[in-house]
Parts: C-alpha cells; structure tokens; sequence
C-alpha cells in the first residue's frame, strides 16, 4: 500500500480533509496530514488565502517539505487546492516520489523545475467551470503537463464548484467527489 503525504486547501485542515484522509486509511494506504496553517481553519477560502498570503506562500510551502522530510519512506504528494502547491513542488523536485495527485489546482511546471520528472504518474481533478481551476490558468497547466509527461492524466468534472471533495463544504458535490476519489484510490493501488 502507499505512503500517502496530503496537504490541505486555503481553508485550512478541515474535517472533510480529514475525512477524505480516513477514506484512504481505510483502504489500507498510510496517510500523513500535516497541518500547514498550524492549527488555524477559517470558514472562508479568501480568509484562508490571506492568512496564506501573509505568512507567505513561500513559507507554506517551506512547512509542505518540511512534513516530507520526516517521512522514512519515498510518499505520494497528494494536494487539495493551495496545498497542490507543497505537493506539486515535492513531487517534481524531492527524490523518489511515487506518483501526485493535483487536486483543484495545477501549476505551470516551469514553475518547480524543468520537467516534469519521467518516472512520477501524476493525476489532476478539477471541475470544468470551477472559476479558480479552470478561470485562473490552472486547467491549461494541467493541460499541458499531461501532453508531456509520461504518465499524466486529466480528469474534468461538470461544475463550477471549487473544492468540491471536501464534504465539510457546502461546494462538496457528492457524486463528482466519489468519483475522483475511486480514481485516486485506484491510481494508489496501481503505483503500489
């Protein structure tokens, strides 16, 4: 089973965080949560992305490697959001990744690094209208990571909402969640 390193969105380490993080264990994966906002959550995402922005990006992402570097074993980066920027970073630039599971966000792989490194399968989902996702750049990134990586793969799901897999949320969307989630449960399975 995989060794599953996930980061939380702007909101903070929410219970529906957490319980997508049980929904892994269960499947016998081993999940490690590191609370990046150190114990804060906020009840909305432009709360979370200015506290985000004033202790700096640069900084969350600092505290991402630092949950990584205390792992023994080679993990899955998985993010939700704005910890799709840890996950991301980690997994195109830390020794033996596994694979990255990029969710709700994508960055331009230019901005870790080169390449995306040949070896790592990496999985993105977001909804097709989400304005943040698919408004802000972040679909065409995705977009072009998977016509250049090695094993990359898309998934679009009909909708505007951001965050949709966090069911503590009221833009949880049930059945789009399940779905990304039995995907991500089967690309942990096939890596393993």
């Amino acid at each position: 089973m995989a060794e599953v390193l996930v980061f939380h969105h702007g909101h903070g380490l929410t219970d529906g965080v957490r319980e997508f993080a049980e929904q892994l264990r269960r499947a016998g994966h081993t999940i490690h949560v590191p609370d990046l906002f150190e114990g804060q959550v906020f009840d909305t995402l432009e709360e979370g992305i200015e506290y985000a922005a004033k202790v700096g990006f640069d900084t969350i992402i600092t505290r991402g490697t630092a949950a990584a570097e205390r792992l023994p074993v080679e993990p899955v980066y998985l993010g939700f959001s704005l910890g799709v920027l840890p996950a991301q970073k980690l997994a195109q630039t830390r020794p033996g990744a596994k694979g990255a599971l990029l969710l709700e966000a994508c960055a331009p792989v230019s901005e870790f690094g080169g390449a995306w490194p040949r070896n790592i399968p990496v999985q993105v989902h977001g909804m097709d209208a989400d304005p943040f996702f698919s408004g802000e750049g972040d679909v065409d990134a995705a977009r072009a990571l998977v016509e250049t990586a090695a094993d990359a793969e898309l998934f679009l799901y009909p909708g505007d909402r951001h965050l949709f897999t966090d069911s503590s949320l009221p833009s949880h969307d049930e059945h789009a969640a399940t779905q990304a989630t039995q995907r991500m449960l089967g690309f942990l399975d096939h890596i393993t």
